[in-house]
């Protein structure tokens, strides 16, 4: 070989290495959330939870896992084949997030539909869609959700 094919090798061995270096950091110790979301972060050595609000990048232990929330309201319904017919607009309020963690859990809440036999339907098969859905009509009010509106048709 002549040395500037050396030389090329060497620039892509170099490229390669930082870019890989840069990989590992971003998967260890950085997380992005959309403007319209919260980051629910947990440090899984000392039991810590916070939330990140604000839109953009954050930086993190390499122990601490971060849930995603989006925070726009979302229409909810209850399917029929029948006249009668029910939606609601609801919207996940920040203020409520550790309520929320109560009563769900801390998980990958969009996750959770991602691996299942459960075939679902053309939406979503379970998630935070599901999730709101089910607290909107349920017989107990919580501080995470809004009910925006209602509509019902007989």
């Amino acid at each position: 070989m002549n040395t500037e094919m050396k030389q090329w090798m060497q620039l892509i061995k170099r490229l390669s290495i930082g870019f890989g270096a840069l990989l590992v950091f971003y998967i260890l110790f950085l997380n992005y959330t959309e403007p319209t979301e919260i980051g629910v972060a947990k440090n899984w050595i000392n039991g810590e939870m916070w939330i990140q609000e604000g839109g953009g990048w954050h930086f993190t232990a390499p122990w601490t896992l971060v849930a995603r929330i989006d925070t726009r309201p979302i229409r909810v319904s209850v399917p029929s084949g029948g006249h009668g017919y029910s939606s609601k607009l609801v919207q996940f309020d920040p203020k409520g997030w550790r309520e929320f963690i109560q009563v769900e859990g801390w998980r990958y809440w969009w996750w959770s539909n991602r691996f299942s036999f459960n075939s679902g339907y053309h939406e979503e098969h379970r998630g935070m869609k599901d999730i709101l859905r089910g607290h909107a009509y349920g017989a107990k009010k919580y501080s995470f959700l809004k009910v925006l509106s209602e509509y019902e048709a007989q």
